[in-house]
């Protein structure tokens, strides 16, 4: 724990991104797999407009900016062998471009069904398979599937789906994500409160469902920990936290290693207090899991996850004037980039000097920008604080 602590605690600011001509909430972060030789890693960045803007890794200056029009974007993604950046859109499509290329026309376009509008996705780890969520229509809560392979033979850019999963999710579906490393297996978290754990080599929905748990509230974040990845972590609208070991699926063990209805109310801070919960880090060096959480004046709490529960390791500050509400961890060189509120990405890196950066204020934009971020709810922890 002592070595984690010294090296979240020894990151500084070396970039902030440059003054965008629209202000926005950055809301996700991925960066390119592939590094090109005379050419850097790419950041791709989700906004609360509903576009996506990519940067250079290392300067952090906008390069380009894509947008799903018609749509709305949920959600970025890099291919893991090529640099072809996905999103899926509310105009009932995922969206394909070629990061490196001006054109703001997608590359490949997957088409999904009438009345499909798509909140979430992931693309598996060979890159064969997309599976999008939609939003619930009627008594639907779709997962849609497509073939996402480079065919050579079809030079189409449209792709209409392999099939649907249609009768696990009773509400909209915010959360889906392919296992790291074995591309047969996906998680996918919704309003629910339901996480359903998938592996879609098998014919049909109700034998493919290989366990469902209930987190007991609205899903807002899902992912994969452990040795070999074989347990799940889910987070919730409301601040809670739960974390599941498909290990003893099979054993008389339980299935559950951690469930906290409300973070906020049991994790002791060293500075300031935590008022949400940004996301979920497995460090595969360390074998541990850790939980960012924030404050709503862009403090970055780092928490480490055990069976005994969360405890606080320490924080980053200086960086953000509001909420934090993405974030990238890189454990191969240790760099953090970080995405707010205040319309800024930061680049962190371990042992270098911090430069004078004048911090951002907070933000105030447009009501219609609000619809569509996550919202953290505080009504839950304050009526109980009222007991």
């Amino acid at each position: 724990m002592e070595k984690i602590e010294e090296q979240f605690s020894n990151l500084h600011i070396v970039k902030r991104s440059s003054e965008p001509k629209e202000p926005t909430y950055l809301l996700d972060i991925d960066t390119s797999k592939t590094v090109q030789e005379k050419k850097g890693s790419l950041v791709a960045v989700l906004c609360s407009n509903g576009s996506i803007r990519i940067y250079d890794k290392e300067t952090l200056n906008i390069l380009r900016e894509f947008n799903g029009y018609p749509g709305l974007l949920n959600g970025v993604k890099f291919s893991n062998s090529y640099d072809s950046v996905y999103s899926a859109s509310t105009d009932g499509t995922v969206k394909c471009w070629d990061a490196r290329l001006a054109s703001e026309k997608p590359v490949q376009l997957f088409k999904g069904y009438t009345s499909n509008v798509f909140i979430s996705f992931d693309i598996n780890c060979n890159d064969h398979v997309i599976c999008a969520g939609t939003e619930k229509v009627d008594d639907d809560a779709l997962l849609v599937f497509w073939d996402a392979r480079v065919n050579s033979q079809g030079l189409s850019t449209s792709r209409d789906p392999l099939g649907t999963y249609s009768e696990t999710h009773s509400d909209d579906i915010t959360q889906v994500h392919f296992h790291p490393s074995n591309p047969n297996m996906v998680v996918s978290g919704s309003t629910d409160g339901l996480v359903n754990v998938f592996d879609i080599n098998v014919d049909n929905e109700e034998d493919a469902l290989v366990t469902t748990c209930n987190s007991v509230s609205s899903v807002s974040c899902i992912g994969w920990s452990g040795k070999d990845y074989k347990q799940i972590y889910c987070m919730t609208h409301d601040e809670g936290f739960c974390w599941w070991d498909l290990n003893h699926l099979d054993t008389d063990e339980p299935i559950t290693r951690l469930n906290i209805q409300d973070v906020r109310e049991i994790v002791n801070v060293k500075e300031g207090n935590l008022d949400y919960l940004i996301g979920g880090l497995y460090h595969e060096k360390m074998d541990k899991l850790f939980v960012i959480g924030g404050t709503n004046t862009g403090r970055i709490h780092l928490m480490n996850c055990t069976t005994s529960g969360l405890t606080h390791v320490t924080a980053l500050q200086g960086g953000h004037a509001a909420t934090v509400r993405s974030f990238y961890w890189n454990t191969q060189d240790d760099s953090l980039l970080t995405g707010g509120e205040d319309a800024q990405l930061l680049l962190w890196k371990p042992g270098t000097v911090e430069k004078m950066f004048a911090k951002k204020d907070s933000m105030k934009i447009a009501s219609s920008v609000h619809q569509r971020v996550r919202v953290h709810s505080n009504d839950s922890y304050r009526r109980r604080k009222k007991q």
